[in-house]
């Protein structure tokens, strides 16, 4: 079992995935400390955004299977998120179909739910198909 809860094999086929994503740059505002990035793979994409603070680093996904990858992708490398919850849809112009928001470090994170990881895996499954 990994750090996410999954087995090796489901593990395996999540990063395999992760590795036939293309990225490119998200439009948007520029401001210091915070990248915008679009990750696709197939025929989906996830708008991607990261925000550096002094506390810690906070990544927020559009609320879909690639968002949840993305996502799953960075706990496999860093470990669990120290938050994790999940923002309705049209609480941000910049996810207005919802987001999943990942914190690491003491970085405080408002949501409407609060899905776990295994929630995550599940969404992410749809990626894989």
């Amino acid at each position: 079992m990994s750090g996410l809860g999954v087995d090796e094999g489901l593990l395996r086929r999540l990063r395999d995935a992760g590795a036939r994503l293309s990225w490119r740059a998200g439009g948007g505002p520029r401001r210091a400390g915070r990248t915008v990035r679009i990750a696709r793979l197939s025929d989906e994409e996830a708008r991607v955004e990261t925000v550096q603070a002094p506390e810690g680093e906070l990544l927020e996904t559009t609320a879909g299977p690639v968002g949840a990858l993305v996502l799953l992708l960075e706990a496999d490398r860093r470990g669990p998120p120290t938050a994790l919850v999940s923002r309705n849809a049209g609480r941000s112009p910049a996810f207005p179909d919802g987001s999943i928001v990942a914190a690491w470090g003491p970085t405080a994170v408002d949501g409407d739910a609060r899905p776990s990881l295994r929630d995550l895996v599940e969404l992410a499954r749809y990626a894989l198909a």
